[in-house]
């Protein structure tokens, strides 16, 4: 049975307190499609590909993490953002994004799945503030696990390291985790107490502050570091809606 657009994309908003994360562009729902939806899809990124599949599957609202506005983007349409808009038009299909709100929400964001992934508990407090809200966390363990084995840990749970420098402690008993573009937040996490950062993109400067810190970083890329979000997503609205929602993996090397 279908369920209305306006009541899946207020359940988004609400869930993810959006209003209390400022933002680089708009956040829920920023193309209008058909009223009624049926089938859901998320993703990582707005994409010809990922629209394209979206009309493959005849969905009605696609959620994804980095929408197609900014504020720092031109507002020309030009032809890759009219081919994309073609393809949602044509196709009568919604656009809905959530961008920091997502990575730092504390249950359903990317960083707070990262260290439940890894086996970490998530503690109270967090680090990259965005207004009053933090957008990365920490998480601690009862029992250290070794620098090896964290590793291993992060590489079969998020993906292949694009970057591990391993200057930190042989044991691991606090980490830092701030998905994407996150590494700049590299030496307050150092600051805090922590034996490691996983984050997403390599840095340039990270390998000598690694050093220089004591601290192990390491970086499992920006694609890989921001599916979690968007994954429950899809598993809150299958859970709360009488819809069909689906995460699409549309990996990038990045």
């Amino acid at each position: 049975m279908p369920e209305p657009r306006d009541d899946l994309v207020s359940h988004l908003n609400n869930a993810l307190e959006v209003q209390t994360f400022p933002d680089y562009g708009p956040m829920g729902l920023q193309v209008h499609g058909r009223s009624m939806i049926e089938r859901v899809v998320t993703a990582v990124s707005a994409s010809r590909a990922l629209f394209q599949a979206a009309a493959d599957r005849d969905a009605g609202l696609v959620v994804v993490h980095h929408g197609l506005f900014w504020d720092k983007d031109s507002r020309v349409i030009d032809p890759m953002l009219r081919e994309r808009l073609r393809l949602l038009f044509d196709h009568d299909i919604n656009l809905a994004a959530y961008h920091l709100a997502l990575d730092g929400h504390p249950t359903l964001g990317n960083n707070a799945r990262i260290i439940q992934a890894l086996g970490f508990r998530k503690e109270r407090g967090g680090f990259a503030n965005v207004g009053d809200r933090p957008v990365g966390w920490f998480g601690s363990v009862p029992e250290p696990v070794p620098a090896v084995e964290f590793a291993e840990r992060v590489a079969d749970a998020v993906g292949p390291l694009h970057a591990n420098y391993a200057n930190g402690p042989s044991e691991i008993r606090r980490i830092a985790v701030c998905s994407g573009g996150g590494p700049r937040y590299f030496p307050e996490v150092a600051a805090s107490g922590c034996d490691a950062f996983v984050t997403g993109d390599m840095f340039e400067p990270a390998e000598m502050w690694s050093r220089e810190l004591g601290v192990h970083f390491m970086a499992a890329g920006h694609y890989a570091t921001e599916v979690f979000g968007v994954q429950a997503l899809a598993e809150l609205l299958a859970a709360d809606f009488d819809c069909n929602a689906e995460f699409i993996d549309l990996p990038t090397n990045a």
